[in-house]
């Protein structure tokens, strides 16, 4: 096993295929190499090095791509939300301590504008016309000394912030062997090879599409089709013209591309996948059994978070079973379940808990967090990952929720996935989440927002989850919407949907 990002692209062919773009060849691993050599020149020059953090504000696609994996194997990478405003950009480029902040040439948008208000270094982008997907070149006016050594693999590769709701977002350091080991766990279970392309449509700046769709492919010698962002009008376009094997995504691109996958019958003939794969939120088994009748192949479900630099869980390629409603067996680090408040293993139901090589050591600059979030027990340290499950007898793991999302109504305990499964089997109801609704004597109530796809009313949505499950967990409100709020990454966010909605008062 590689143990740091420079051991991805270590070894294969050189014609072996990396990234690609919709206007552009095909950059190979020689070239990666070559822009590797390139940009490590570049940095030094510019005084960044081993241990310095680069802020990177490009738009998706293969430079992105590229940046990520050249400046990791230099030095730490620190991957931001092209959408932010500047005080958001402000914020982060101070709490990770950028030396420098990477942006397009023409750029001069709110990260620009944050980075010089702090006097951080700023690293322009340049891609010449007709140049290979992903070659690029640096330019900077920043000057100084660097420690020009390589990385190492108790050295940090990439620096990412946990969503943050409530409370100041958690800054999580993944090592240079915790990507390396997360990069060979996700190509190991998904069997990649160099035959095997992704066409990743994921954000960049998110764990998922850094490690699932980049950097599990650059482990196995094979190619990535870099989008510019997810586009469900464009999808099938982008799908004819990538020829992917495989793609992966979160569960709601995946129901906006089956919602045009019937006028798209053509293309899904001509390019057959070999699986599709759905991570970083619970998959609902309706949408799997869908999506695998629609293509005609696997759907692998993922289990994954930031904290174990991705992967997790995984449900197996044929001939093992596909199990909706299961994030599948443990797929490289040890997963198990503990007790929710003491330091031990448990049987049964409790918090999921893994060890690996791809866990974080820990959050940066926050002991009070880490006692919460480690533990050790049987010769292992364990990570608290805060969601609730049990493995089936097969060896299957089934969430049961977040344990901060599950609703506790007047002392019972509601699993929102529960609900979410019930609702989705109305034949008007497209999309659904279920959440907590603060109430005064209760303490939560449940309540769902719902996306139809034909008439229905609140009323009939009631009735139908009356007939099907205790009364205590039926939604006593239900709002129809055109659209459910989602994060940056396309996530349903359950926590804070009531605020969002508006449904709680001087919120």
């Amino acid at each position: 096993m590689q143990t740091t990002v420079s051991g991805l692209i270590a070894g294969h062919d050189a014609g072996a295929k990396a990234f690609g773009s919709p206007t552009a060849d095909w950059l190979t691993y020689g070239g990666l190499r070559d822009l590797t050599e390139d940009v490590r020149k570049a940095l030094h020059g510019f005084g960044i090095g081993r241990g310095d953090r680069v802020a990177i504000v490009l738009p998706n696609g293969p430079e992105m791509a590229a940046a990520f994996i050249t400046i990791a194997q230099v030095a730490v990478t620190a991957p931001l939300n092209p959408a932010y405003r500047e005080d958001e950009y402000a914020f982060y480029l101070e709490d990770l301590k950028a030396k420098a902040l990477v942006v397009m040439a023409a750029d001069d948008g709110p990260a620009v504008a944050a980075a010089t208000r702090l006097g951080i270094a700023i690293l322009r982008v340049s891609v010449d016309e007709g140049a290979p997907a992903g070659q690029f070149s640096l330019s900077s006016t920043a000057t100084g000394s660097a420690d020009t050594a390589v990385p190492g693999p108790d050295d940090v590769a990439l620096i990412l912030h946990t969503s943050g709701t409530t409370s100041r977002p958690k800054i999580v350091p993944l090592l240079q062997s915790n990507v390396a080991a997360s990069a060979e766990h996700i190509r190991a279970s998904l069997e990649l090879s160099p035959a095997d392309r992704c066409m990743n449509v994921m954000p960049l700046f998110h764990i998922h599409g850094l490690l699932a769709a980049v950097s599990a492919s650059l482990a196995a010698g094979a190619s990535v089709w870099c989008s510019p962002g997810f586009n469900a009008l464009q999808f099938f376009t982008w799908m004819r013209d990538a020829k992917p094997t495989w793609y992966t995504a979160v569960p709601t691109m995946h129901q906006a591309i089956l919602t045009r996958a019937g006028r798209n019958a053509d293309t899904i003939a001509e390019v057959p996948l070999r699986f599709l794969r759905s991570s970083s939120a619970s998959l609902p088994a309706q949408v799997m059994g869908a999506l695998s009748e629609t293509f005609g192949a696997p759907v692998i479900e993922g289990y994954g978070m930031t904290e174990a630099a991705h992967q997790m869980a995984s449900n197996p390629l044929p001939p093992r079973a596909q199990k909706p409603g299961a994030v599948g067996v443990e797929a490289g680090p040890k997963v198990r379940v503990a007790h929710e408040t003491e330091d031990r293993l448990v049987e049964g139901t409790g918090e999921v808990v893994i060890s690996g090589p791809n866990v974080t050591p820990g959050y940066e600059g926050n002991p009070e967090a880490n006692a919460k979030s480690f533990f050790e027990a049987e010769g292992a340290r364990w990570f608290r990952t805060g969601d609730q499950g049990a493995f089936d007898e097969d060896g299957y793991l089934h969430l049961t929720g977040r344990l901060k999302e599950i609703i506790n109504r007047g002392g019972e305990k509601i699993s929102p996935l529960e609900v979410d499964g019930v609702l989705l089997d109305h034949p008007a109801i497209a999309q659904v989440v279920t959440f907590a609704l603060p109430h005064p004597k209760l303490g939560e109530e449940v309540a769902a927002a719902v996306v139809l796809k034909s008439e229905a009313t609140e009323r009939d949505i009631r009735d139908f989850a009356a007939e099907r499950m205790a009364d205590f967990k039926v939604p006593r409100k239900v709002i129809i919407m055109d659209e459910i709020p989602k994060g940056a990454t396309g996530k349903m966010q359950r926590i804070g949907m009531a605020e969002k909605l508006g449904l709680v008062e001087n919120a």
